[in-house]
């Protein structure tokens, strides 16, 4: 296992609550290099962070492992399955506490 992968996967299993679903594949193209990350639902929100800052800090680390191998290193993280994201009109279409006071 490379470096960056190793890296990765130590980090993500101390952070997660289910290390045992921690996986990760390194790939290289004309890009450089993409790690893949694949965690548990649960372990989602840990791994990304607040406003993402965990996952930034992440990818800035394996920037500066790569660095050192003179590659460009990239993090993908998957969404989990049963993962949902909201659309941007269901973001805008939540209902205040008074519209479902009244629905009521």
């Amino acid at each position: 296992m490379e470096p960056d992968q190793a890296f990765l996967e130590y980090a993500v299993k101390a952070l997660a609550i289910h290390p045992e679903s921690v996986e990760t594949t390194r790939t290289i193209d004309q890009m450089g290099v993409l790690l893949t990350l694949t965690v548990h639902p649960e372990d989602m929100g840990k791994i990304i962070g607040k406003s993402g800052k965990t996952a930034e800090a992440l990818r800035i680390l394996l920037r500066v492992i790569g660095m050192k191998g003179n590659a460009r290193v990239n993090l993908k993280i998957n969404e989990p399955v049963g993962g949902k994201r909201l659309s941007l009109q269901e973001v805008h279409s939540t209902k205040t506490v008074d519209q479902v006071v009244e629905e009521l």
